[in-house]
């Protein structure tokens, strides 16, 4: 397909050593025949044919004017590619993915010399294929990524099971279950879906076995060995997304790295809410342009740290822009950053000098935390917290007195507690909060502990009933100016739900207040501005006929004679057809969440993602539904994957109920 200067190789297919081909899709900018390009590959599960198109062809247009081949790459058994999908990030993708870099530099087209990028599993992978050190790849841009699968991704934190671990782990059921397209394959295409409904895993079994930070989380964890990665690395992320701890990390442990967090939730920063966006495709082109061209444009000298600070939000409904400013660092650690205390005293105070030694009990209902939002939000909506004054109902509160000078924040906040629970497990979550003059209550950072993991997350130990213990819980990365007039709170709770699972027992808590217990912020000067350019174009993405709308919905009941909570959302992506080979495709999501405020055991969910994708007469479906229960002693969990041709059942796959032992938890 011929475009205003470039054109796009539909499907290439990348041979394999084993005999498998991936497919990838080429944008090649014109006069590569007579001079080669470097190229840029971002490999994925997420199908190049039709569900990223639209966000591709943003994208690699954008780097195809610059002088970049884009190669988007789909993972194997995804897409067009051959074989089956295994895992996330297992050693077979990774080194697939070596295998394709060294296709890549070796193609006509390319020059030698390869970039990778890409956000969420292409900012994973970009990372973790940086640190086998393929000798073509020269340079990295990951968004939305980690550094420490176990307690940066979705699935544990600290020893908390976090409930995404069940979500994600349908939607890559529902992922892994849709055939390749026809049109590209040809008449195999029924084969090759065939085998992968046949060779699917169950993801969630694989995960819900390693519920501590063994080596099956450290595979791939790149901080296990920073210096690993010896290539230039920017990491980018946003407040609003679940992924916020990876780029100061990076900034402060790689040889070559620059880190950027904004205000955005999960999505490339040249389209994502909420504003003000970044120009990312110029930050882009200008890092690509000094290590694959040599161009001597000072990326080098950029800040180590560039951070957008939030500064009196709104827990709003929507949030389309968020008011701030952007700051640098020169570098991580902050020279200027001071660490400053405060302390948890009696009568629900956060004093800057010790108060006076007392005990507080807590036990919270099991549905506190039903504002916390999701882990990674891809709308800025109800997918991002809400007003918390609901959740501090059911924990111990701390508030400032009203603030006479800002404080303003950048690094990740630490609280210390002396704590002693009545059972042997146990969790504690923290949140900060900004209290504006209006009362209302917006989350700036959170974290969890399992405090069977408060020594470590490899051997896990249970708290011996009613002995008191010190932990310390790091919340997660934030920038925040709390401003004049407004105050600041730390709440505790022994439930986060639904963003954690509880433990086997109602907990009941005592926190030993006075110097034992407090919170230590990173707070910096707060007086310097970076300007940080936002994009010409407000509509970057071009323009997909949508065929139906999209609709989303997320609410609570509360039944007040079961005493059960019910946690909902209904997601439906609308039907969106490509330009150019008309396929269309839609995907609907229904999760539903319980739990009775007095009893951990009654924590459950069902979810169900189905996939329509049709052309002309040809029409698919799968549906992949996924249950999970617990008791004091197992998780139970089960799935389904059915595949209908038209109408027709063409395949059905069904996991019975397993039974996983908890593992401390």
């Amino acid at each position: 397909m011929k475009k205003k200067g470039y054109r796009i190789l539909e499907n290439e297919w990348i041979p394999l050593s084993d005999g498998r081909r991936l497919a990838a899709r080429v944008w090649l900018p014109d006069g590569t025949k007579e001079k080669p390009a470097p190229a840029i590959l971002e490999y994925i599960p997420y199908r190049k044919r039709d569900a990223t198109a639209q966000r591709d062809d943003s994208t690699y247009p954008g780097f195809a004017a610059a002088g970049y081949v884009g190669v988007r790459v789909d993972t194997s058994g995804n897409g067009e590619s051959d074989g089956d999908w295994d895992d996330e990030y297992s050693r077979r993708e990774l080194d697939d993915g070596v295998e394709v870099i060294h296709w890549i530099a070796g193609q006509p087209w390319c020059d030698g010399k390869v970039g990778m990028m890409g956000i969420s599993w292409g900012g994973f992978n970009s990372l973790q294929i940086a640190a086998l050190r393929p000798e073509p790849l020269k340079a990295v841009i990951a968004i939305g990524t980690t550094v420490d699968r176990y307690n940066d991704d979705i699935h544990y934190k600290n020893g908390c099971l976090l409930n995404s671990n069940f979500y994600w782990s349908n939607v890559m059921l529902m992922n892994a279950s849709r055939p390749p397209d026809p049109e590209l394959v040809g008449d195999g295409w029924r084969d090759s879906w065939r085998k992968r409904l046949q060779s699917q895993p169950f993801p969630l079994a694989t995960w819900l076995a390693h519920q501590r930070r063994d080596d099956y989380w450290k595979h791939g964890s790149v901080g296990e060995d920073y210096a690993a990665i010896e290539i230039p690395a920017l990491v980018i992320s946003g407040w609003a997304d679940g992924y916020i701890n990876a780029p100061p990390a990076a900034a402060t442990n790689l040889q070559q790295a620059k880190a950027i967090n904004g205000p955005w939730i999960h999505k490339y920063p040249h389209f994502a809410f909420p504003h003000p966006r970044m120009d990312f495709l110029r930050e882009a082109t200008s890092w690509w342009d000094r290590w694959l061209k040599g161009k001597q444009n000072g990326v080098e000298d950029l800040p180590a740290y560039r951070a957008y600070i939030l500064e009196n939000i709104e827990p709003l409904l929507r949030r389309e822009r968020d008011p701030g400013r952007w700051v640098s660092e020169t570098e991580l650690p902050a020279p200027d950053t001071r660490l400053r205390n405060y302390y948890l005293a009696p009568n629900r105070q956060l004093l800057d000098i010790p108060g006076r030694t007392n005990e507080k009990t807590l036990a919270s209902p099991q549905d506190t935390g039903s504002s916390c939002g999701e882990f990674f939000t891809v709308r800025p909506d109800g997918e991002m917290a809400t007003d918390q004054r609901r959740d501090d109902s059911g924990s111990l509160v701390f508030d400032s007195s009203t603030l006479h000078q800002p404080v303003e924040i950048l690094g990740r906040p630490k609280l210390r507690l002396k704590i002693s629970i009545d059972k042997p497990f146990g969790n504690i979550a923290v949140r900060l909060s900004d209290i504006n003059p209006g009362g209302a209550v917006t989350r700036v950072s959170w974290g969890v502990l399992n405090l069977a993991h408060r020594n470590g997350n490899e051997w896990p130990q249970p708290m011996v009933p009613g002995e008191f213990v010190s932990v310390e819980i790091e919340l997660n990365e934030c920038g925040y100016r709390f401003m004049r007039g407004h105050k600041m709170r730390v709440s505790i709770s022994t439930a986060y739900w639904p963003m954690i699972s509880p433990p086997p027992e109602v907990i009941t808590a005592t926190i030993r207040l006075g110097p034992d217990a407090g919170i230590t912020l990173p707070v910096r000067a707060g007086v310097d501005i970076y300007d940080m350019p936002e994009p010409k174009d407000e509509s970057p993405l071009p323009d997909y006929p949508q065929n139906t709308p999209d609709r989303h919905r997320r609410w609570i009941e509360r039944n007040f004679q079961t005493g059960e909570s019910h946690y909902r959302i209904l997601d439906d992506s609308g039907e969106t057809e490509v330009p150019g080979h008309g396929m269309c495709f839609r995907v609907e999501r229904d999760e539903r969440w319980t739990i009775a405020a007095d009893n951990p055991l009654s924590n459950r969910a069902t979810i169900r993602h189905v996939s329509h994708m049709h052309r002309g007469d040809w029409s698919i479906r799968t549906e992949a539904e996924s249950t999970f229960r617990c008791d004091a002693t197992h998780f139970f969990i089960s799935a389904s994957v059915r595949a209908f041709e038209g109408e027709e059942l063409f395949h059905e796959r069904v996991w019975d109920e397993i039974a996983i032992p908890r593992d401390h938890m």
